[in-house]
């Protein structure tokens, strides 16, 4: 089976960077201007402009004086702004995503280019490190320049697009995108399926009552943020030590995101190879942010669900949603019997007599998870444990 896989490495600084810059800047003028007609062309006759006009506007205008400046993209680079433009209007009038808005150049993160056009890979050379693991640089030439980048593994697959991405710190990364054969990591069966209920005092619950923490990087680090916020905030508006305090507080964003990022791979490991099936609840998580805000961003479930379901993937560990309807929380997990629950009701105590269960809520909501997913999807001989 075929399937696409990113492999992402960081462009050692140089001077020629600043020529990647200037194409980054150049897409994100592009992309404004493709925003500009979409939204003028929408005003008067309603609908959206075609991915074939759009291009040939865009040939059009690169093909002229004024706009010279931005044959520094590479033409399959031109297409793709247009095609990013184009599938967000598509959506919107699909009614699955919002109007698309300007941006500021400034801020646009990457330029995509396709098949072999405007790059090349070419030989590895090592450096700095020792005979066992020897640092590799890669060069890759791109848009007519070369470029060297930490190579910290090996590309596996045909590459199918390059992607040059710009972070908030005006780091440089170049990610190749590749299709290669699925490969599924060996694991032992252990028999089991899971059930896991997502919650703010414990990261989740399984269907046992083992309760997993989060440590909760951004409220360790919030002393530190506030300090360089507060740096940033007092430094004139346009000056180098403005510019300095702002990549200062945007690394100290990036090593937050990747402790947490981090911690959801080596969470979502260790459940792969615990369980045989994982059930967890499809939950509203833009809901639960207006009612408590930066903590739900903190535990970032959303991210943890993409991560367990990729290295669900890996594993062959089907990780299934339920419905967010259920009342997993308001149902005894023993009698089925269902009952009003407070948000701060941390213990479940049925009222049915002739029940009487009393679990903490998030193990008795863990136990319905398991139950609906294994009736609503099951897994072969996967039997649940409870």
């Amino acid at each position: 089976m075929q399937i696409r896989k990113t492999y992402k490495y960081r462009l050692f600084k140089s001077e020629d960077n600043k020529h990647l810059h200037h194409s980054i800047n150049v897409a994100g003028l592009m992309w404004n201007y493709c925003i500009a007609f979409q939204k003028r062309y929408r005003r008067l006759f309603g609908g959206y402009v075609s991915l074939s006009a759009i291009q040939a506007r865009l040939k059009k205008r690169r093909n002229s004086q004024r706009y010279a400046f931005w044959r520094a993209l590479g033409s399959q680079a031109m297409q793709d702004v247009a095609e990013r433009v184009h599938k967000a209007y598509k959506k919107l009038f699909s009614g699955q995503g919002g109007v698309p808005r300007f941006k500021k150049v400034k801020k646009y993160k990457s330029f995509t280019l396709k098949k072999t056009a405007g790059w090349a890979l070419g030989e590895d050379t090592h450096h700095r490190g020792t005979k066992k693991n020897p640092r590799c640089r890669g060069h890759v030439k791109i848009l007519g320049r070369w470029y060297k980048f930490v190579k910290s593994r090996e590309i596996v697959g045909e590459i199918k697009t390059v992607t040059v991405k710009r972070d908030a710190e005006g780091n440089l990364w170049i990610c190749f995108s590749v299709e290669t054969e699925r490969l599924i990591e060996k694991r032992t069966s252990t028999g089991e399926s899971g059930g896991f209920d997502f919650g703010l005092k414990t990261f989740l619950t399984d269907h046992n009552g083992k309760t997993y923490l989060h440590p909760q990087f951004f409220k360790a680090g919030l002393d530190r943020i506030r300090v360089l916020s507060r740096s940033v905030s007092r430094k004139q508006p346009g000056s180098k030590n403005r510019r300095k305090a702002k990549r200062l507080l945007a690394r100290a964003h990036r090593r937050i995101a990747d402790k947490r990022r981090e911690f959801h791979f080596l969470l979502a490991r260790e459940l792969c190879e615990d369980f045989d099936a994982i059930y967890i609840e499809d939950l509203n998580i833009e809901g639960m942010k207006r009612l408590w805000g930066r903590k739900v961003s903190d535990l970032a479930f959303s991210q943890f669900v993409k991560i367990l379901e990729h290295t669900g993937e890996k594993f062959d560990v089907p990780v299934k949603k339920i419905g967010r309807y259920q009342r997993t929380t308001q149902k005894c997990s023993s009698c089925g019997h269902q009952q009003t629950l407070s948000l701060s009701e941390r213990t479940f105590a049925c009222e049915n007599e002739d029940c009487g269960l009393v679990l903490d809520r998030d193990h008795n909501a863990a136990i319905n998870i398991l139950k609906v997913g294994s009736s609503t999807y099951g897994r072969g001989d996967v039997s649940p444990s409870a």
